[in-house]
């Protein structure tokens, strides 16, 4: 049997995701990465926070996962599954819920757990006794011994096993500090208790925050030892589950889609898996059934439930020929689709793949912090070695040896290597949540430095469902022939004004037309017949107009609205006027956008009065009109010339050049697939007011990555020197690494309370 493994793009290079399992901290993934980087024709990006690589490149997935095992760790390449139903392994629900239950990420995490629980138990006695003198009984250091023992071997194998497998590759990562730490602090605890004078019954010593003076053969570390792992296991599992938890929002978005499915077959219907469900299928959706899939309505009227698209609880009104979303909910008629995409191509599908890319991306802050976490176990073990000289040479054995293991143990390159990656992650999923999906980590960056917003009028600013509002024929010519004409060379048009003439003629009797031509922000034409018509804006004309055609373009001008001109043999034969409606939240987006000190622009080839009408309805002070569509990334580079950091909000064909132009792209999803993919955010469902949303959730997605680098900074910097100079017990030092790691992955998960400010 063949087995598909997750890949993206065509060709010899292509892009493989890996699932990696046995990371235990940045160093980790940064040594996978060097090592993926080195195959020729590879990049790889591995990222610490979602256990995951990917690789781009020519390399075949075997030999990917043999490089990764080279480097001591185990890597599985990602199976696809079908968004929400079943995946291509076949289970029912039962057996996938087994499956997900029986994941790396489970086990390691139920492994993780049992071994805490047993090393708390088996250590809390260890430490009370080693911080109560007056509890400490004849020969209670070796009920210590016996009771910490297993903690040390047992329930820190996980950080032995991998310091050992990572001195086989010649490498040091943070479970090397953990292990040299623990094991010192043991076999110190060991030689004390068989060679020196802790064994001796009646053996007291109490619990000190600094390190006693002395010889040292008399005090024993086993408190320490038993204590820092468990500690570490602590922070271990916590930050295990505050990884899966930030993970929760793709989770979610994942399994949002139906299982099953009733499909018409052969005049009756038939409950099948969604995996049986094809392109072209008609399927039924009874009110209260999520629909299975992309498609367009064939039969029925109802409202559509679309808040887990576009996080808006209004239903949506559909009826014949209107397109619908799988996952959304049919909320009152029974509907018949015929599906239009399946399984991975559908906008859930697409939806949940740019939240993996971004989650699997790094930001530029994170590569900084990635390349000091490369050197900085190395580092941390020749300043625990320069401690242990220093205090040596002064003549305190003891106070050298506390030193040595304090720095091995309190220093964190985990804090490090979560503070992007956590934050991303919860981010992007939340985003997914409101609606507003990031392209990539590099996002953010942008959005700190936005101070102008250009808008697309059409579909952007207005609703972009333009309709006819009057049809002026030339003398002796009637308004039928101008529409039909009209209609028959709009007909393959994608532009609105096209569209709504094309609704316009649905009751006439539209002629064929050959020799189509679409020229962008002019007009169309083809041929009708033997005579040639096109369809162009009054501003691109070189022909006279009679007074009564001039007068009409005039008056629909000054009321806001879009007049065209229909040509036949280049002779004028009529104006069509069409208009737009405001988006209902307009005026307020634009309004929110000046507060939070942006300067919005309208950018539109309508003409000025038009655009204007526009603007002063939602309150645009910049206006720039009459712009064709190749000429809008010119007026972008303008503004950025002019010393503005650019956001670029559109939807169309023709705005997608002024889309990747911009520092900041922002598509609308109801727009086209070009415009989506030029920009760097995603507005699921077009609503303006989402566009300052995805700016302020990604402002603050940046401020919390910097708050937790600032933190994981800080308290190495200054962690590091007090136990360098025997000023932090080893337990302490422990507890207080453990809390680091744990401290900046619930500050990301703060993220997952972001709610707009309305």
């Amino acid at each position: 049997m063949s087995t598909t493994y997750t890949t993206h793009g065509e060709g010899p290079a292509t892009v493989v995701d890996l699932d990696i399992t046995g990371m235990t901290c940045a160093s980790c993934a940064n040594r996978i990465e060097r090592k993926l980087n080195k195959l020729d024709g590879v990049h790889a990006t591995v990222n610490f926070a979602t256990e995951r690589a990917t690789v781009d490149g020519t390399a075949d997935v075997d030999t990917l996962v043999a490089t990764v095992k080279d480097a001591g760790y185990t890597a599985t390449p990602v199976r696809p599954k079908a968004v929400g139903g079943s995946s291509d392994s076949g289970l029912d629900d039962g057996a996938e819920a087994s499956a997900i239950d029986s994941s790396p990420a489970a086990v390691e995490l139920r492994g993780l757990r049992q071994r805490l629980i047993i090393s708390a138990l088996l250590s809390i006695p260890v430490i009370v006794l080693a911080m109560v003198p007056a509890w400490q009984f004849t020969n209670w250091q070796w009920l210590s011994l016996t009771l910490a023992a297993p903690v040390i071997v047992w329930g820190g194998y996980p950080f032995h096993l991998a310091a050992w497998r990572n001195l086989r590759h010649g490498t040091a990562t943070m479970d090397t500090l953990v292990s040299m730490g623990t094991l010192a602090a043991f076999g110190w605890s060991l030689y004390a208790l068989f060679f020196g004078m802790a064994g001796m019954p009646g053996m007291t010593h109490g619990f000190e925050l600094l390190p006693e003076r002395g010889a040292g053969a008399s005090f024993i570390y086993l408190e320490a030892a038993a204590g820092v792992t468990t500690f570490i296991l602590a922070g271990r599992y916590a930050e295990k589950r505050a990884k899966i938890r930030a993970g929760d929002a793709l989770r979610a978005l994942m399994d949002l889609g139906a299982k099953d499915v009733v499909i018409r077959r052969a005049g009756s219907e038939v409950r099948v898996p969604i995996g049986d469900l094809a392109v072209g299928d008609e399927f039924v959706v009874r009110p209260g059934e999520k629909i299975a899939t992309d498609g367009v309505v064939v039969e029925g009227v109802s409202a559509v439930d679309m808040s887990m698209l576009t996080g808006e609880s209004v239903p949506v009104e559909v009826t014949v020929d209107d397109d619908v979303v799988g996952a959304t909910i049919n909320t009152s008629g029974r509907l018949v689709v015929r599906a239009t995409h399946v399984g991975s191509d559908t906008a859930l599908a697409q939806m949940a793949r740019m939240v993996e890319a971004a989650q699997a991306g790094k930001a530029q802050v994170q590569r900084l912090a990635d390349r000091i976490s490369g050197v900085f176990v190395p580092t941390v073990m020749l300043i625990a070695l320069g401690a242990l000289i220093f205090w040596w040479v002064d003549g305190s054995v003891l106070t050298a040896f506390t030193a040595a293991v304090s720095v091995l143990i309190i220093a964190c390159p985990c804090a490090l290597g979560l503070a992007t990656p956590t934050a991303l992650m919860v981010g992007t999923g939340r985003g997914a949540q409101l609606g507003i999906l990031l392209s990539g980590p590099e996002v953010l960056e942008k959005t700190r430095r936005i101070d102008t917003v250009v808008l697309d009028k059409t579909g952007t600013v207005t609703t972009g469902e333009m309709r006819v509002d009057a049809v002026h024929p030339a003398a002796g010519v009637s308004a039928d022939e101008v529409t039909t004409l009209a209609a028959a060379v709009e007909k393959g048009s994608e532009h609105p004004i096209g569209r709504a003439i094309v609704v316009a003629a649905q009751d006439l009797p539209v002629p064929e037309v050959d020799e189509f031509d679409a020229a962008h922000g002019i007009g169309v034409s083809g041929k009708v017949g033997t005579s040639s018509v096109a369809v162009s804006g009054p501003a691109h004309l070189d022909v006279e107009l009679d007074e009564g055609l001039r007068s009409a373009i005039d008056d629909a001008q000054a009321a806001g609205a879009t007049p065209v001109v229909v040509l036949r043999d280049g002779t004028p034969r009529g104006v069509i006027v069409v208009s737009d409606t405001v988006k209902p939240v307009a005026a307020e987006a634009i309004s929110r956008m000046k507060k939070a000190g942006l300067r919005p622009v309208l950018l539109t080839g309508d003409n000025a009065g038009a655009a204007q009408h526009v603007a002063d309805i939602v309150g645009i002070d910049t206006v720039i009109s009459d712009v064709r569509p190749e000429d809008k990334v010119a007026e972008v580079v303008r503004l950025q010339q002019s010393g503005g950091s650019v956001a670029m909000v559109g939807d169309g064909i023709n705005d997608a050049p002024a889309l990747a132009q911009a520092d900041l792209g922002i598509a609308m999803g109801t727009g086209t697939d070009v415009a989506i993919a030029a920009s760097d955010v995603t507005v699921v469902d077009g609503d303006l007011n989402k566009v300052l949303d995805a700016i302020a959730l990604s402002r603050a997605t940046l401020r919390t990555i910097k708050q937790n680098l600032f933190w994981a900074f800080g308290y190495n910097v200054a962690a590091i020197p007090l136990a360098a100079a025997a000023l932090l017990n080893p337990m302490i030092a422990g507890a207080a690494m453990a809390f680091s790691s744990v401290f900046v992955v619930l500050n990301s998960l703060r993220l997952r309370r972001f709610t707009p400010r309305r």
